[in-house]
Protein backbone atom coordinates (compact mmCIF):
# COMPACT_ATOMS: atom_id res chain seq x y z
CA UNK A 1 0.00 0.00 0.00
CA UNK A 2 1.48 3.59 -0.29
CA UNK A 3 0.76 6.84 1.23
CA UNK A 4 -0.94 9.31 -0.88
CA UNK A 5 -2.33 12.65 -0.29
CA UNK A 6 -5.02 14.86 -2.02
CA UNK A 7 -3.11 18.26 -3.05
CA UNK A 8 -5.63 20.65 -3.29
CA UNK A 9 -4.11 21.18 0.54
CA UNK A 10 -1.30 22.73 -1.30
CA UNK A 11 -3.31 25.16 -3.82
CA UNK A 12 -1.41 28.37 -2.81
CA UNK A 13 2.00 26.47 -3.48
CA UNK A 14 3.36 26.09 -7.28
CA UNK A 15 3.13 23.04 -8.85
CA UNK A 16 7.43 22.47 -8.34
CA UNK A 17 6.97 23.53 -4.74
CA UNK A 18 4.00 21.13 -4.11
CA UNK A 19 5.70 17.97 -5.11
CA UNK A 20 8.91 18.48 -3.53
CA UNK A 21 7.26 19.19 0.03
CA UNK A 22 5.07 16.18 -0.15
CA UNK A 23 7.78 13.92 -1.43
CA UNK A 24 10.46 14.78 1.25
CA UNK A 25 7.16 13.88 3.91
CA UNK A 26 7.33 10.42 2.17
CA UNK A 27 4.54 10.68 0.53
CA UNK A 28 4.56 8.46 -2.91
CA UNK A 29 1.30 9.26 -4.49
CA UNK A 30 -0.67 12.65 -5.11
CA UNK A 31 -4.50 12.97 -6.26
CA UNK A 32 -5.00 15.80 -8.33
CA UNK A 33 -7.60 18.35 -8.77
CA UNK A 34 -9.12 19.35 -12.33
CA UNK A 35 -11.91 21.11 -10.97
CA UNK A 36 -15.39 21.69 -9.47
CA UNK A 37 -14.90 21.97 -5.34
CA UNK A 38 -11.34 20.63 -5.54
CA UNK A 39 -10.30 23.64 -7.97
CA UNK A 40 -7.24 22.90 -10.68
CA UNK A 41 -3.97 24.71 -9.12
CA UNK A 42 -2.18 21.38 -9.98
CA UNK A 43 -3.76 19.68 -13.23
CA UNK A 44 -4.78 22.69 -16.03
CA UNK A 45 -7.28 20.00 -17.94
CA UNK A 46 -7.61 21.86 -21.14
CA UNK A 47 -4.14 22.92 -21.36
CA UNK A 48 -3.19 19.09 -20.67
CA UNK A 49 -5.81 16.70 -22.37
CA UNK A 50 -5.19 17.62 -26.38
CA UNK A 51 -1.16 18.00 -26.01
CA UNK A 52 0.66 15.12 -25.78
CA UNK A 53 3.88 16.38 -25.44
CA UNK A 54 2.70 18.29 -22.23
CA UNK A 55 1.01 15.49 -21.04
CA UNK A 56 4.52 13.63 -20.69
CA UNK A 57 6.61 16.97 -19.54
CA UNK A 58 3.82 16.71 -16.47
CA UNK A 59 4.51 13.29 -15.68
CA UNK A 60 8.41 13.47 -15.92
CA UNK A 61 8.27 15.91 -13.05
CA UNK A 62 5.79 13.73 -10.89
CA UNK A 63 8.06 10.70 -11.78
CA UNK A 64 11.54 13.05 -11.22
CA UNK A 65 10.17 13.94 -7.70
CA UNK A 66 9.51 10.15 -6.61
CA UNK A 67 6.03 10.00 -6.97
CA UNK A 68 2.90 8.65 -9.37
CA UNK A 69 -1.13 10.31 -9.91
CA UNK A 70 -3.75 7.98 -7.31
CA UNK A 71 -6.57 9.35 -9.17
CA UNK A 72 -7.69 13.01 -10.36
CA UNK A 73 -10.90 14.53 -8.71
CA UNK A 74 -13.29 16.75 -9.94
CA UNK A 75 -15.92 16.76 -7.46
CA UNK A 76 -19.02 18.29 -8.26
CA UNK A 77 -22.67 17.74 -8.76
CA UNK A 78 -23.36 16.40 -12.13
CA UNK A 79 -26.97 15.56 -11.29
CA UNK A 80 -27.92 19.24 -10.12
CA UNK A 81 -31.13 20.10 -11.91
CA UNK A 82 -30.00 23.68 -12.49
CA UNK A 83 -28.82 22.74 -16.21
CA UNK A 84 -25.70 25.46 -16.29
CA UNK A 85 -24.15 23.39 -13.19
CA UNK A 86 -25.05 20.06 -13.58
CA UNK A 87 -23.63 20.54 -17.28
CA UNK A 88 -20.19 22.12 -16.23
CA UNK A 89 -20.03 19.12 -13.72
CA UNK A 90 -20.36 16.96 -16.41
CA UNK A 91 -18.00 18.50 -19.09
CA UNK A 92 -15.56 18.11 -16.25
CA UNK A 93 -16.07 14.81 -15.40
CA UNK A 94 -15.72 13.47 -18.73
CA UNK A 95 -12.68 15.87 -19.59
CA UNK A 96 -11.16 14.18 -16.10
CA UNK A 97 -11.96 10.98 -17.33
CA UNK A 98 -10.29 11.65 -20.73
CA UNK A 99 -7.36 13.10 -19.19
CA UNK A 100 -7.11 9.98 -16.74
CA UNK A 101 -6.62 7.60 -19.33
CA UNK A 102 -4.41 9.55 -21.60
CA UNK A 103 -1.93 9.81 -18.46
CA UNK A 104 -2.83 5.98 -17.61
CA UNK A 105 -4.19 7.22 -13.91
CA UNK A 106 -6.45 4.70 -12.81
CA UNK A 107 -9.13 6.58 -10.87
CA UNK A 108 -11.36 9.19 -11.36
CA UNK A 109 -12.90 10.66 -8.14
CA UNK A 110 -16.36 12.47 -8.13
CA UNK A 111 -19.69 12.69 -6.02
CA UNK A 112 -22.86 11.09 -7.58
CA UNK A 113 -24.55 14.52 -7.27
CA UNK A 114 -27.79 14.70 -6.21
CA UNK A 115 -30.93 15.93 -8.51
CA UNK A 116 -33.89 17.84 -7.33
CA UNK A 117 -36.95 16.38 -6.56
CA UNK A 118 -38.81 17.17 -10.67
CA UNK A 119 -38.11 18.13 -13.43
CA UNK A 120 -38.00 21.51 -12.98
CA UNK A 121 -36.85 21.63 -9.33
CA UNK A 122 -34.28 24.57 -8.88
CA UNK A 123 -31.93 22.69 -5.97
CA UNK A 124 -30.96 19.49 -5.58
CA UNK A 125 -33.37 17.46 -2.55
CA UNK A 126 -31.79 14.70 -0.45
CA UNK A 127 -34.54 12.76 1.71
CA UNK A 128 -33.40 11.16 4.34
CA UNK A 129 -36.50 10.12 6.01
CA UNK A 130 -38.39 7.05 4.88
CA UNK A 131 -41.79 8.78 5.98
CA UNK A 132 -44.00 10.50 5.12
CA UNK A 133 -44.07 8.47 1.49
CA UNK A 134 -43.53 12.32 -0.47
CA UNK A 135 -39.74 11.16 0.29
CA UNK A 136 -40.01 7.64 -0.83
CA UNK A 137 -41.95 9.17 -4.14
CA UNK A 138 -38.73 11.75 -5.09
CA UNK A 139 -36.21 9.07 -4.11
CA UNK A 140 -37.24 6.47 -6.32
CA UNK A 141 -37.68 9.22 -8.93
CA UNK A 142 -34.04 10.33 -8.71
CA UNK A 143 -32.91 7.17 -8.86
CA UNK A 144 -34.55 5.99 -11.61
CA UNK A 145 -34.81 9.12 -14.06
CA UNK A 146 -31.85 10.42 -12.88
CA UNK A 147 -29.05 8.73 -11.02
CA UNK A 148 -29.24 5.33 -12.94
CA UNK A 149 -29.40 6.48 -16.54
CA UNK A 150 -27.13 8.95 -15.94
CA UNK A 151 -24.09 6.63 -14.37
CA UNK A 152 -25.09 3.86 -16.41
CA UNK A 153 -23.54 5.69 -19.74
CA UNK A 154 -20.36 7.07 -17.50
CA UNK A 155 -20.23 3.31 -16.42
CA UNK A 156 -19.67 2.40 -20.07
CA UNK A 157 -17.50 5.62 -20.72
CA UNK A 158 -15.02 4.71 -18.22
CA UNK A 159 -15.04 0.99 -19.56
CA UNK A 160 -14.22 2.26 -23.15
CA UNK A 161 -11.31 4.62 -21.34
CA UNK A 162 -9.76 1.95 -19.40
CA UNK A 163 -10.54 3.62 -16.38
CA UNK A 164 -11.97 3.32 -12.78
CA UNK A 165 -15.15 6.17 -10.98
CA UNK A 166 -14.61 6.43 -7.43
CA UNK A 167 -17.61 8.24 -5.96
CA UNK A 168 -17.16 9.67 -2.88
CA UNK A 169 -19.60 8.64 -0.08
CA UNK A 170 -20.78 12.06 1.30
CA UNK A 171 -23.93 13.24 2.92
CA UNK A 172 -25.72 15.86 0.95
CA UNK A 173 -25.16 13.33 -2.30
CA UNK A 174 -27.32 10.62 -3.34
CA UNK A 175 -24.60 7.61 -2.91
CA UNK A 176 -23.51 8.15 0.49
CA UNK A 177 -23.35 4.84 2.42
CA UNK A 178 -22.29 1.14 1.10
CA UNK A 179 -25.87 0.14 0.46
CA UNK A 180 -26.62 3.09 -2.02
CA UNK A 181 -22.87 2.94 -4.02
CA UNK A 182 -23.60 -1.06 -4.18
CA UNK A 183 -27.00 -0.04 -5.20
CA UNK A 184 -26.05 2.00 -7.91
CA UNK A 185 -23.06 -0.19 -8.74
CA UNK A 186 -25.48 -3.21 -9.47
CA UNK A 187 -27.55 -1.21 -12.09
CA UNK A 188 -25.08 0.46 -13.73
CA UNK A 189 -21.77 -1.66 -13.51
CA UNK A 190 -18.41 -2.63 -11.89
CA UNK A 191 -16.43 0.55 -13.35
CA UNK A 192 -18.31 1.86 -10.45
CA UNK A 193 -17.48 1.79 -7.14
CA UNK A 194 -16.13 4.02 -3.74
CA UNK A 195 -13.70 6.71 -3.01
CA UNK A 196 -13.96 5.54 0.61
CA UNK A 197 -13.54 8.63 3.37
CA UNK A 198 -14.04 6.94 7.27
CA UNK A 199 -14.72 10.80 8.57
CA UNK A 200 -18.14 10.29 6.07
CA UNK A 201 -19.01 7.33 8.02
CA UNK A 202 -18.17 8.64 11.44
CA UNK A 203 -20.88 10.86 11.55
CA UNK A 204 -23.27 9.00 9.65
CA UNK A 205 -22.80 6.22 12.12
CA UNK A 206 -20.90 3.68 9.89
CA UNK A 207 -18.38 1.74 11.60
CA UNK A 208 -15.16 2.11 8.74
CA UNK A 209 -14.30 -1.31 9.08
CA UNK A 210 -17.19 -2.81 8.23
CA UNK A 211 -18.00 -0.47 5.28
CA UNK A 212 -14.86 -1.75 3.79
CA UNK A 213 -16.00 -5.42 4.19
CA UNK A 214 -19.50 -4.41 2.69
CA UNK A 215 -17.64 -2.93 0.00
CA UNK A 216 -14.46 -4.63 -0.05
CA UNK A 217 -16.52 -8.24 -0.73
CA UNK A 218 -17.60 -7.12 -3.68
CA UNK A 219 -14.48 -5.13 -5.28
CA UNK A 220 -15.96 -2.14 -5.10
CA UNK A 221 -13.39 0.36 -3.39
CA UNK A 222 -11.39 2.30 -6.04
CA UNK A 223 -9.73 4.35 -3.77
CA UNK A 224 -9.44 5.34 -0.23
CA UNK A 225 -8.97 9.04 1.42
CA UNK A 226 -7.74 9.58 5.03
CA UNK A 227 -9.35 12.19 7.23
CA UNK A 228 -10.97 11.70 10.71
CA UNK A 229 -14.45 12.61 12.84
CA UNK A 230 -15.14 13.45 15.87
CA UNK A 231 -18.67 13.11 17.47
CA UNK A 232 -19.32 15.63 19.93
CA UNK A 233 -22.44 13.71 22.29
CA UNK A 234 -23.95 16.67 24.01
CA UNK A 235 -24.21 18.97 20.93
CA UNK A 236 -25.28 15.61 18.86
CA UNK A 237 -28.37 15.35 21.75
CA UNK A 238 -28.87 18.84 20.68
CA UNK A 239 -28.58 18.55 17.03
CA UNK A 240 -28.57 14.97 15.74
CA UNK A 241 -26.28 13.92 13.19
CA UNK A 242 -28.09 15.44 10.31
CA UNK A 243 -26.67 18.77 12.27
CA UNK A 244 -27.14 21.99 9.97
CA UNK A 245 -24.96 24.01 11.97
CA UNK A 246 -21.81 26.19 10.14
CA UNK A 247 -18.61 24.10 9.62
CA UNK A 248 -17.20 27.25 11.28
CA UNK A 249 -19.15 26.66 14.42
CA UNK A 250 -17.25 24.03 15.83
CA UNK A 251 -18.19 24.40 19.89
CA UNK A 252 -21.86 23.65 18.60
CA UNK A 253 -21.51 21.14 16.14
CA UNK A 254 -22.65 17.57 16.30
CA UNK A 255 -19.10 16.16 14.24
CA UNK A 256 -16.62 17.71 12.90
CA UNK A 257 -13.59 16.83 11.15
CA UNK A 258 -10.11 16.34 12.54
CA UNK A 259 -6.53 15.04 10.85
CA UNK A 260 -5.84 11.50 11.08
CA UNK A 261 -5.43 10.16 15.03
CA UNK A 262 -7.27 13.30 16.31
CA UNK A 263 -10.99 11.91 16.39
CA UNK A 264 -9.55 8.23 16.53
CA UNK A 265 -6.94 6.41 17.85
CA UNK A 266 -3.92 4.51 16.40
CA UNK A 267 -5.55 1.15 17.05
CA UNK A 268 -8.82 1.89 14.83
CA UNK A 269 -6.47 3.38 11.91
CA UNK A 270 -4.27 0.07 11.73
CA UNK A 271 -7.79 -1.59 11.86
CA UNK A 272 -9.12 0.00 9.30
CA UNK A 273 -5.81 -0.03 7.54
CA UNK A 274 -5.32 -3.90 8.28
CA UNK A 275 -8.99 -4.57 6.72
CA UNK A 276 -8.57 -2.62 3.58
CA UNK A 277 -5.61 -5.06 2.94
CA UNK A 278 -7.53 -8.32 3.75
CA UNK A 279 -10.54 -7.40 1.41
CA UNK A 280 -8.07 -7.00 -1.36
CA UNK A 281 -7.07 -3.02 -1.37
CA UNK A 282 -3.69 -2.28 -2.34
CA UNK A 283 -3.60 0.66 -3.43
CA UNK A 284 -3.75 4.33 -1.98
CA UNK A 285 -4.35 5.91 1.26
CA UNK A 286 -4.88 9.20 0.29
CA UNK A 287 -4.88 11.88 3.41
CA UNK A 288 -7.10 15.03 3.58
CA UNK A 289 -7.10 17.58 5.23
CA UNK A 290 -10.23 19.69 6.71
CA UNK A 291 -9.24 20.27 10.43
CA UNK A 292 -10.29 23.54 11.72
CA UNK A 293 -8.44 23.05 14.89
CA UNK A 294 -4.76 22.69 12.72
CA UNK A 295 -2.75 24.32 9.78
CA UNK A 296 -2.60 22.41 7.08
CA UNK A 297 1.13 21.85 7.47
CA UNK A 298 0.41 20.88 10.92
CA UNK A 299 -2.97 18.07 10.28
CA UNK A 300 -0.82 17.39 6.96
CA UNK A 301 2.06 16.49 8.87
CA UNK A 302 0.81 14.73 11.52
CA UNK A 303 -1.80 12.46 9.23
CA UNK A 304 1.49 11.45 7.82
CA UNK A 305 2.97 10.65 11.12
CA UNK A 306 0.10 8.65 12.55
CA UNK A 307 -0.20 6.71 9.14
CA UNK A 308 3.25 6.05 8.24
CA UNK A 309 3.38 3.04 11.65
CA UNK A 310 0.32 1.86 10.62
CA UNK A 311 0.74 1.34 7.19
CA UNK A 312 0.71 -2.22 5.46
CA UNK A 313 3.97 -2.10 3.16
CA UNK A 314 4.81 -6.13 2.44
CA UNK A 315 2.01 -8.62 1.73
CA UNK A 316 2.59 -11.98 2.74
CA UNK A 317 3.45 -14.52 -0.34
CA UNK A 318 2.38 -17.14 1.75
CA UNK A 319 1.26 -18.77 4.85
CA UNK A 320 4.50 -19.83 5.88
CA UNK A 321 3.46 -20.68 9.41
CA UNK A 322 0.71 -23.27 8.49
Amino acid sequence: MKLGVFTVLFSDRNFEDMLAYVASKGIEAIELGTGGYPGDAHCKLDELLEDGEKQQAFLKQIDDAGLFISALSCHANPLHPQKDISGAADELLVKTMQLASKLKVPVVNTFSGCPGDHENALYPNWPVAAWPNDFQEVLAWQWEQKLIPYWKEKNALAESLGVKIGLELHGGFSVHTPATMLRLREACGPYIGANLDPSHMWWQGIDPVEAIKILGRENAIHHFHAKDTIIDQENTNRNGLTDMTDYSEMKDRAWYFRTVGFGHGQKTWADIVSTLRLYGYDYVVSIEHEDGLMSINEGFTKAVENLKPVMVKESVDEMWWV
